[in-house]
């Protein structure tokens, strides 16, 4: 699993500052409805995604977007809104829910 950790760091960087800078031109992408604090979320972390993966950082990012989309999915099951930010659909909740699993069995693998 080590020699997939920085390749899917590098990927979820590209997809989520790509997620992010999308939604402020395209008013969203796919299932994804592109409100100004979400596009800023994804691009925050996409962006921390791209320089983790070229410092040596990965698996720390991957536990830290592991618990900041964990988050987000559990506050997206109790009823969508974020934090007063955004409102999560019930696929972006999914796919939220998806991040962080991936996030926390590649961030916490020893090998």
């Amino acid at each position: 699993m080590k020699s997939l950790v920085r390749p899917l760091t590098q990927v979820l960087g590209i997809v989520l500052t790509l997620l992010g800078i999308a939604g402020f031109f395209m008013g969203g992408v796919l299932f994804f409805e592109g409100e100004m604090y979400q596009n800023i979320i994804y691009l925050v972390l996409g962006l921390i995604g791209l320089w983790a993966a070229t410092s040596g950082k990965e698996r720390m990012y991957l536990l830290i977007l592991a618990l900041a989309f964990g988050a987000m999915a559990i506050l997206g099951f109790m009823g969508g809104d974020i934090l007063g930010l955004f409102d999560a659909s019930d696929l972006e909740t999914y796919a939220h829910t998806a991040v962080a699993v991936v996030g926390l069995i590649f961030g916490s693998s020893k090998k």
